[in-house]
């Protein structure tokens, strides 16, 4: 049986402040400068759980709910899902957050990363996660059902 870590024991939040570089052709926040964020994200997230190299395996469900503009905040938050053998799964949020300190929700993604040895292979995971609350066990349960959809789209070749 592996040690268990809570998920807030790797926990990651990064904010930025949107800048020029930051903006696409249309005054938004460039889509891919916030894929890059969540995926940083996800993998610091994953290396803090795991304590091992990691990759990105996979990017699901990415939605865009709200654009973002210059000077606004954002902040992008991860926290694991699932752990499986080699692979964990991070749920990355990411919220413009308002001069009171509100957050409104911009995306959600699940990313599955895989653990990696010293020759870059796929390696087992030394910790389990620990489900606290129903809302953990909850993520747990869905997050089982992308692992499983996941499995099938391979063998489809998808």
């Amino acid at each position: 049986m592996r040690t268990r870590k809570l998920p807030e024991e790797s926990r990651t939040e990064q904010v930025h402040f949107l800048r020029y570089e930051d903006i696409n052709g249309e005054g938004r926040l460039f889509g891919g400068k916030l894929i890059a964020w969540i995926d940083e994200v996800g993998g610091i997230t994953a290396r803090r759980h795991t304590g091992m190299k990691v990759t990105t395996a996979a990017i699901d469900h990415l939605q865009f709910k709200s654009p973002a503009y210059l000077n606004q905040l954002v902040v992008v938050a991860g926290h694991v899902t699932y752990v499986g053998n080699s692979s964990v799964e991070v749920r990355v949020d990411a919220y413009l957050e308002a001069l009171d300190g509100t957050r409104r929700p911009m995306t959600r993604a699940y990313i599955t990363l895989v653990a990696l040895d010293d020759n870059d292979q796929p390696a087992p995971i030394p910790y389990d996660i620990e489900l606290t609350g129903e809302g953990a066990k909850g993520e747990w349960e869905s997050a089982v059902k992308r692992v499983e959809l996941r499995k099938r789209r391979r063998l489809e070749g998808f």
